[in-house]
């Protein structure tokens, strides 16, 4: 029976990346980045990315780890798909932070109406 869900499309995708990473000999890190690498080479839009900010926050990558993997890729893939990879992954991490901030006005939100009620 599926579970019923405002984010399906999002939901089976997150569900693929972390059934993907408890199946691959890779580190997190490691497959993260090989990612990133593969979405820059295919010209992937920011929501791509997106669905991989979670995953490389809890691998612990940082940006220059991001960076380095797109100075690797620049000669195979070229320069304006490296251009346009960055832009797209510094719209992910915007997207990121807005929903994360979204959340955690929601959040404060709900705790504010229990306390009124209580």
């Amino acid at each position: 029976m599926a579970t019923t869900s405002d984010t399906p499309v999002l939901d089976t995708l997150a569900a693929m990346t972390i059934d993907s990473i408890e199946r691959c000999g890779l580190d997190e890190g490691t497959l993260i980045l090989t990612r990133i690498a593969a979405l820059a080479a295919m010209d992937a839009p920011a929501i791509s990315y997106l669905a991989h900010v979670g995953p490389a926050v809890r691998a612990d990558l940082t940006a220059e780890q991001v960076q380095d993997i797109l100075v690797a890729v620049a000669p195979v893939i070229g320069t304006a798909r490296v251009m346009a990879a960055a832009g797209r992954i510094t719209e992910a991490l915007g997207l990121a932070v807005a929903l994360a901030d979204a959340e955690a006005e929601a959040l404060a939100q709900a705790e504010a109406q229990t306390r009124d009620r209580g």
